[in-house]
């Protein structure tokens, strides 16, 4: 068995809100600054680390649906909701729902793995 979820589940949340406000700051900020302003600092400040931490995000999103036995489906829905603005605030939201729900129903996956007992 899995153990360790409510440690996946905080890691994917962070990720997805450190990812969705990059985005929102690259696509409200950073694209309007870049074509109306002519200044693309804001696009480089946010665009690079959003692409290298989108793809920790991804792994993030991987690892916690492996452990709640995610359909692909989901975990791609999950994975696509990192390139909208916006829309990895409310696929966190759902995933957190969808995780306490899980956990709710199966307790024993409630306990932190071995890794993550040592490394406290």
């Amino acid at each position: 068995m899995w153990k360790g979820v409510p440690g996946a589940l905080l890691r994917y949340r962070i990720m997805a809100y450190v990812v969705g406000v990059l985005l929102v700051i690259l696509v409200c900020v950073g694209v309007p600054l870049k074509y109306l302003g002519d200044s693309d600092l804001v696009v480089t400040v946010t665009g690079v680390p959003h692409g290298w931490l989108y793809m920790l995000l991804l792994i993030t999103a991987f690892d916690l649906g492996r452990r709640v036995r995610w359909p692909w489906r989901r975990l791609l829905l999950i994975a696509l909701a990192g390139t909208i603005p916006f829309l990895s605030f409310v696929a966190e939201r759902s995933a957190t729902k969808n995780v306490r729900a899980w956990l709710a129903a199966h307790p024993e996956e409630a306990v932190p793995a071995a890794d993550e007992v040592s490394a406290r």
